[in-house]
């Protein structure tokens, strides 16, 4: 019985002779391709790809010393929410980070509170390369504080009412809850209400402007129709309630998001309404509760794939030293239309 030699991956050295240029050639092109003429680089880029090599990342690791690992702190899930956008965002960034040669640490502070703390911990021992930062807000100290030590980083999030000082992604609110507006004129709605979260919030702020713009280029409206409360659905159902207690109620709801329309939904079946016949509810997110409520709801969603390659893509730009693109990205959401409209 013969036995088939076992083929072993390409080597540095075999790119080397491929390219018929030296060991040290080779690693300048991978690490340094600045120090390289055009011809050579090119030359020896094609034997990398020709011969499928792939770099030993464990030990290009040590000698730059780099964990190749990016930081995200993973926050407890709040009660009496439809759902969290976690999991998808986790599964996208991960699978963009591995393409790109990395991998994501998740960890909890110390403190829930005080995220600084983990971002110390893990910056002092030589963790982690960089971080990525979720749920940005006005004043965040977290940004200051990863400037402050020149920690690379991109946020899940614009900055919100400070000049740009560092890479950041972002969904535009606005453009998602305008097309739930022109979705619903669209179907002969003329009072349409938005339940948003309280005015203290830039990302609720944001979402509430599509609404009001779209309403009043569509002549519909009317600014006795917004009620505001915190995201849970519990508060969700009373908004809901006091805007179809009006003496002349909404026909649609708007809602900031997923969890708010779900006690929307609460509210319409409470009180023998059917959504989408009798009152149209959108959400916001397109959490997995979304598409399991009976008919389905109708809710903008966030193209999370498409934000966690942006987010790997400055974050390989920061530690590779390659030129960034734009400091900011602002992606459009897509309403998916289901039952409650």
């Amino acid at each position: 019985m013969s036995h088939r030699p076992i083929r072993r991956p390409p080597n540095i050295g075999d790119v080397a002779q491929a390219a018929g240029v030296s060991r040290q050639t080779v690693s300048n092109a991978l690490n340094a391709p600045e120090r390289l003429r055009q011809d050579t680089l090119c030359r020896v880029l094609g034997a990398v790809q020709r011969l499928g090599y792939r770099p030993n990342r464990v030990a290009r690791s040590l000698r730059r010393q780099e964990s190749r690992l990016i930081g995200l702190s993973l926050r407890p899930a709040l009660p009496d929410r439809a759902g969290s956008l976690l999991d998808r965002f986790l599964h996208a960034l991960v699978e963009h980070s591995a393409g790109a040669g990395y991998h994501v640490l998740l960890f909890t502070p110390p403190d829930p509170d005080d995220e600084v703390s983990g971002f110390d911990e893990l910056l002092n021992t030589t963790t982690v390369d960089a971080f990525v930062l979720t749920d940005t807000y006005r004043g965040d100290r977290r940004v200051s504080s990863l400037l402050h030590r020149a920690a690379p980083f991109v946020a899940f999030g614009r900055p919100w009412g400070d000049a740009a000082q560092h890479p950041w992604v972002d969904v535009d609110g606005a453009a998602g809850t305008a097309s739930a507006v022109d979705h619903l004129v669209e179907r002969g709605h003329r009072r349409i209400g938005f339940v948003g979260w309280p005015a203290d919030s830039d990302l609720g702020n944001d979402r509430k402007s599509g609404w009001s713009q779209a309403s009043r280029r569509h002549g519909v409206g009317q600014h006795d129709l917004l009620a505001r409360c915190p995201d849970t659905h519990h508060d969700g159902a009373a908004a809901a309630a006091a805007l179809l207690d009006r003496p002349e109620p909404p026909t649609a709801l708007v809602c900031a998001s997923d969890t708010l329309a779900m006690g929307a939904l609460a509210t319409l079946g409470a009180r023998g309404q059917r959504p989408g016949r009798d009152v149209a509810v959108t959400g916001f997110d397109d959490t997995a509760t979304a598409a399991v409520v009976p008919g389905g709801l109708t809710t903008v969603r966030q193209p999370l794939e498409d934000v966690a390659e942006a987010i790997v893509r400055r974050l390989d730009a920061r530690l590779t030293g390659s030129p960034l693109p734009d400091l900011g990205e602002l992606l459009t959401p897509a309403l998916v239309v289901r039952g409650t409209t």
